[in-house]
């Protein structure tokens, strides 16, 4: 122990206020360091000296009771704040609770629509193509190659159509998971970005206007036509995408 960690302890040394092991430290140290030890002794005698009759002074009969009086009026002043608090306390728990009980009741009214379920799928299927490396299955810019490619693999046969004239390069396909159905996935290039554009049959045989939606960065626009279900996925901006999407329409 240091001389600066002994001295300011030696006070409650002095009144025994100290555990076992901090005092033995205290013990240790002052019989090794001289100048602690003076210390400690000056203290010795400044505790006797003020102990001495001549330097105390008694209370006045009566303080005693009247200072135990008001302490007793202060504690009872002191009582009724507990209760105030809590009571305040019951009242903002119960509004937190309520506010919470609205907003999942909210949330769970609120169940993200079949469109935003299948934008985030696509998103998720398009994400997880760039990451480990699997864009396509079959590699080729030839729509007579990629188109042949999905005969036997699928229950139907996608369109496949060139647009590179018009600045987006097939660059070959694959087959994917989305809808809870296996679907084609045709992958066309802008530039340095990829775009994922899934086909898959519309059960109800529909015509449905093109909706254009935005997650987690990528923009998503699904329409369907001649029974017929198109999604492209892709980070170009969004103009860029609904461009790819009237290039495709107008073929």
């Amino acid at each position: 122990m240091s001389c600066k960690d002994t001295r300011s302890l030696l006070d409650g040394y002095l009144d025994h206020e100290l555990d076992l092991v901090r005092s033995v430290e205290i013990e240790r140290h002052l019989k090794e360091c001289g100048e602690c030890s003076i210390r400690y002794e000056n203290l010795q005698s400044l505790r006797a000296g003020v102990s001495r009759d001549s330097l105390y002074y008694f209370a006045p009969a009566g303080l005693q009771q009247r200072v135990l009086l008001a302490l007793s009026k202060e504690m009872r002043t002191e009582s009724r704040l507990p209760v105030l608090v809590w009571r305040w306390f019951g009242a903002a728990a119960a509004l937190i609770i309520v506010f919470v009980v609205m907003w999942s009741v909210i949330r769970f009214m609120r169940k993200p629509s079949a469109e935003e379920l299948l934008a985030q799928e696509a998103v998720s299927s398009h994400v997880r193509s760039l990451m480990v490396d699997h864009l396509t299955d079959v590699l080729s810019s030839d729509q007579h190659t990629v188109k042949p490619w999905f005969i036997g693999k699928l229950d139907f046969a996608p369109r496949v159509d060139d647009l590179s004239s018009q600045g987006f390069s097939l660059i070959g396909g694959r087959l994917d998971y989305l809808d809870n159905r296996q679907v084609a996935a045709l992958i066309y290039q802008r530039r340095q970005h990829f775009i994922n554009l899934f086909v898959w049959p519309e059960a109800g045989n529909s015509n449905f206007p093109q909706k254009v939606l935005t997650r987690q960065g990528y923009n998503v626009v699904h329409w369907t036509t001649g029974g017929m279900n198109y999604c492209a996925v892709s980070e170009i901006s969004e103009s860029e995408l609904q461009e790819f999407v009237r290039v495709l329409q107008s073929r």
